[in-house]
């Protein structure tokens, strides 16, 4: 029998392993191929980013300041409270009554917060209080934001002296070890800030200057790849300038080691940020303070809806108190409606009613078609024009210009703009500043002030009564400052203008921008618009607007024991749902300025539907009384009644300065 010999499998074995060999070494060459060819610059980038990291740093937001370089708003930066509910495992009633009325939380919300949760099964379903289960989860929670640095000190030293039950600080070595651990875990990780400072807005006094100031909002960006809280102007001040108090960005690019620390040699970049600017206001405090006072004041004795005041420099138009009621605190804006944060000096356009006359009158003094003495019949109180019949509030027969004004008599003012004719009385209209915002706040309307026909129609203003252009009556109803609105702080620079020499400013609120080194970066000066009357209209308008101000005139409340005052009453009936004047509601004002003839301050007060007195020298004339005694005594400013040399006034612009004529600025007026 015949053996078979055995047949050697080795070679076999070693082509199959070669051919796997050589299979996985070409595996290998395709996928380095893919990793250091075709996918290089995308593992490059994701290198980088394990190594080289950048930050941000974020500028701190300037300061707001009045004047007197006293504090509006400022920047303060406090901290997010957050716990580790992991490590507080059956140590919460020890931990409660300490952060408690520290963090100002009830007891009850903060032991729930800093309850443990346990994970179980597949579903991951949390269950609280099972001591036996391991915590997985809700090692971070957050219990407080916005505590001052002061308190989050106390914070801290009061978790680091929790004591061991039963055990005293000096005898803790006697406890073992793992509960010694245990503690000092608790007292130095337990409770923690988060590692970036919030950065808040501070506005010290509270709701003073709340419309002037506006108010701040957060939200969440990104430096780099640094999350960020960044502020931002929400409305006044805060808004208008929010590019400047904002500051700008600085960043970092460097490299870290495998422990995740900086390696200083390896920076590339390194920025600092740079702080905003801090601005200063022609506000004054005290003056601010005055005013809101009197406004408080009226707001309770005539319960209207709104109540608005402004005090202006005249002849710089720089703005040292402007306020209304309903107002706000800043520091909680959210706490408070929309109606009551709207600066509605800026934002809210009325009809004004007999204020406006000074427009009418000064157009017809300057145009020389009328002086002073010229004489009107006011026919009784009953004017028939257009078939309809215009009323006075009383009834007054032949009348020279200047009582026109004095009585603010409708029926006057219209039959000398019967004189002017309409291009003439809106092309005053127009120099004096009304259908143009003048670029105060952002949020600002231009009023609404539409052409008569042969003028160029701008579409898009539309009167307040839905007058969409002149009628027949317009000419004698806008006069009297009807068929017309305007905005109040479009009123006040009329006026100012009127007490300027027939200068019209701009009005001016920044005095200055100041560098976070203290140096002067902006340094604003008053703007001369231009000179919509000549000095000689604007004296003759200045007597006439003191005769306003006595026994005989609408507002004898207004006037000043030490001041010749000057001034305008206004009481416009206002438009109701149905585009009908109102019998019951009115927009009630008075501006003044003294000394009469040479005016250190002009004042404007408007209440919106007063109740009881509706009459502006009944209800806005004794709240400028109250507010410019008190601004007359603060400014020191010197009294002109009983002085028979005067006070020597200021000169006349000279020519070839920088003040523009009606003529040469109205083309331009009309194009806006």
């Amino acid at each position: 029998m015949s053996v078979k010999p055995e047949i050697d499998k080795t070679p076999g074995r070693i082509r199959w392993v070669t051919r796997l060999l050589v299979a996985l070494f070409l595996l290998l060459a395709v996928r380095l191929f893919n990793l250091q060819v075709l996918r290089h610059e995308e593992l490059a980038r994701e290198a980088r980013g394990n190594t080289i990291y950048d930050c941000g740093f974020e500028p701190r937001r300037g300061d707001v300041l009045d004047c007197k370089s006293n504090l509006l708003a400022t920047t303060s930066y406090v901290k997010t409270v957050c716990a580790n509910p992991a490590l507080l495992a059956g140590h919460v009633k020890e931990v409660v009554p300490l952060l408690s009325p520290l963090l100002q939380m009830d007891p009850e919300e903060l032991t729930l917060k800093l309850q443990p949760r346990y994970l179980l099964g597949k579903d991951r379903q949390i269950l609280t209080n099972k001591v036996s289960l391991k915590p997985e989860t809700n090692q971070y929670v957050m219990l407080k934001r916005k505590i001052t640095p002061e308190t989050w000190e106390r914070i801290r030293a009061c978790m680091t002296n929790i004591p061991i039950p039963g055990v005293d600080r000096v005898n803790e070595k006697t406890v073992p070890l793992a509960v010694r651990n245990s503690y000092n875990q608790i007292r130095q990780k337990a409770v923690f800030a988060a590692k970036f400072d919030e950065p808040v807005r501070v506005y010290p006094n509270a709701s003073l200057a709340a419309h002037v100031l506006g108010y701040v909002g957060t939200a969440d960006e990104t430096n780099g790849t640094t999350p960020v809280i960044v502020l931002k102007g929400q409305d006044g001040i805060e808004r208008r300038l929010d590019d400047k108090l904002r500051g700008v960005r600085g960043w970092r690019v460097s490299e870290r080691d495998k422990q995740q620390r900086e390696i200083l040699e390896k920076r590339q970049q390194d920025v600092e940020a740079r702080d905003g600017l801090n601005v200063v206001l022609t506000i004054d405090s005290y003056i601010q303070n005055v005013l809101e006072t009197a406004l408080q004041d009226g707001m309770k004795r005539f319960s209207p809806v709104s109540i608005s005041g402004i005090v202006v420099r005249p002849k710089t138009g720089e703005i040292l108190g402007m306020a209304t009621y309903p107002t706000y605190d800043p520091n909680k804006p959210g706490d408070y409606p929309e109606e009551s944060r709207r600066d509605r000096i800026v934002t809210d356009k009325h009809e004004p009613g007999s204020t406006f006359k000074i427009v009418v009158v000064s157009g017809a003094l300057n145009d020389h078609l009328v002086n002073l003495d010229s004489e009107f019949d006011c026919k009784q109180g009953r004017f028939e024009y257009g078939g309809t019949v215009l009323r006075d509030h009383e009834p007054l027969g032949r009348i020279p210009v200047i009582q026109i004004i004095t009585k603010s008599s409708n029926i006057g003012a219209a039959q000398i703009a019967l004189m002017m004719h309409q291009q003439r009385l809106y092309h005053y209209v127009r120099a004096f500043g009304f259908g143009s915002p003048t670029g105060l706040l952002c949020g600002e309307v231009e009023g609404d002030v539409y052409p008569p026909e042969g003028l160029p129609a701008d579409n898009k203003r539309k009167l307040k009564a839905g007058f969409g252009k002149w009628s027949a009556l317009s000419i004698t109803r806008i006069p009297m400052g009807h068929e017309i609105s305007v905005t109040s702080i479009q009123m006040m620079m009329a006026m100012c203008a009127v007490a300027n020499k027939g200068v019209l400013m701009e009005p001016m609120l920044v005095n200055r921008l100041i560098s976070p080194d203290g140096t002067v970066a902006v340094q604003n000066h008053p703007k001369v618009a231009w000179r919509v009357i000549d000095e000689d209209a604007a004296t003759q308008m200045v007597t006439a607007l003191k005769s306003v101000v006595t026994t005989d005139g609408t507002a004898a409340a207004a006037a000043m024991t030490n001041y010749t005052v000057a001034g305008k009453t206004g009481t416009a009936q206002e438009v109701d749902e149905n585009h009908r004047y109102s019998n019951e509601k009115y927009y009630s004002s008075f501006i003044g300025f003294f000394p009469a003839d040479n005016p250190e301050l002009c004042i404007y007060v408007s209440l919106d539907a007063p109740k009881g007195e509706h009459y502006g020298g009944k209800s806005a004339a004794p709240i400028f009384h109250a507010v410019a005694e008190k601004a007359a005594n603060y400014l020191n400013i010197h009294p002109d009644k009983g002085n028979p040399t005067g006070i020597p006034e200021v000169p006349a612009p000279q020519a070839g300065s920088t003040l523009r004529t009606t003529a040469a600025i109205l083309p331009r007026l009309m194009q806006q």
